[in-house]
């Protein structure tokens, strides 16, 4: 036989109304008889509850709240499976979040350090120099065909034909390349 909410309350240091908040939001269990096992509601409490809020102890009495039958044979610690199945306890989301934050800090100062870039910005001056880049060699054969025709000996019109057709596949061929962004 366990406490009744407003003892458990007690031994908890906390309102009643705290402990039915508790039971309703699954963090402690209720034995079926309504009443609570202090030994598991406790390592419940403890496991679900932020740590900076847990308020200290505030009497030396508290221990002996419980029933000398329940401190005479104490029931083993209770398993990870007897806790209520929320995915993770309030410690690893707390520090999830904390690892979060200074990671965003992290990245803050390096922005203001310049040692970050945005990447949209960096894709979008990439894109804009690549495309610098073919335009120059797509109007290349119409500024050099007449000198390297009078050179060869060619017809002008037949040297540009001939270098427009051998720049356009080394473009395309140059387009099929995939960046290996590791």
């Amino acid at each position: 036989m366990g406490l009744s909410i407003r003892a458990y309350a007690r031994h908890r240091g906390v309102s009643h109304v705290s402990v039915l908040r508790a039971a309703k939001a699954g963090r402690i269990s209720q034995e079926p008889d309504g009443t609570i096992d202090p030994v598991k509601a406790d390592a419940a409490w403890d496991a679900q509850t932020d740590p900076a809020r847990k308020a200290p102890p505030t009497s030396p009495e508290k221990a002996t709240l419980i029933p000398p039958a329940t401190q005479a044979s104490p029931s083993p610690p209770p398993q990870r499976d007897s806790l209520p199945s929320t995915g993770t306890n309030f410690t690893q989301a707390r520090t999830a979040h904390e690892v979060a934050k200074a990671q965003k800090a992290r990245i803050q100062v390096q922005r203001l350090k310049d040692e970050v870039i945005d990447r949209a910005n960096a894709l979008a001056l990439v894109f804009k120099l690549a495309r610098q880049e073919r335009d120059a060699w797509v109007g290349w054969p119409a500024r050099v065909a007449g000198l390297m025709a009078a050179e060869a000996g060619m017809d002008p019109h037949v040297m540009q034909v001939l270098l427009e057709t051998h720049v356009r596949a080394h473009l395309n061929e140059l387009a099929d390349i995939k960046p290996d962004f590791r």
